[in-house]
């Protein structure tokens, strides 16, 4: 799968309305036939930074890339952003997310 997390640094102005400026993206990437996940998370430290943690099937990124919606984003995005968003994009093993070994909670 590729993997792929993104901070974004939001104006101030706009940290309040981000997603509702980024939610037509959302939910058109999450309806992508090869999109497994697409979380957006608000930093606990910053709240301006928001993260974008998502995920593809190898063959889908291209697709999400070349998308309609992902190029209306890239134009809709910059208005609100202080600046360039930092990014890790990474092919991994991994089919999914795993129960982490270290912790377990018994229910």
């Amino acid at each position: 799968m590729i993997f792929i997390v993104v901070k974004f640094n939001v104006r101030p102005d706009w940290s309040d309305r981000w997603l509702d400026l980024t939610r037509d993206f959302t939910e058109a990437t999450r309806a992508e036939p090869g999109n497994l996940w697409f979380d957006w998370s608000r930093s606990v430290d910053n709240p301006n930074e928001f993260v974008l943690v998502e995920a593809f099937q190898d063959d889908a990124a291209g697709d999400h890339v070349n998308s309609d919606h992902f190029q209306q984003a890239m134009k809709d995005m910059p208005q609100a952003l202080v600046e360039t968003p930092q990014i890790i994009s990474e092919k991994i093993s991994a089919n999914g997310w795993n129960r982490m070994g270290e912790l377990s909670v018994n229910q």
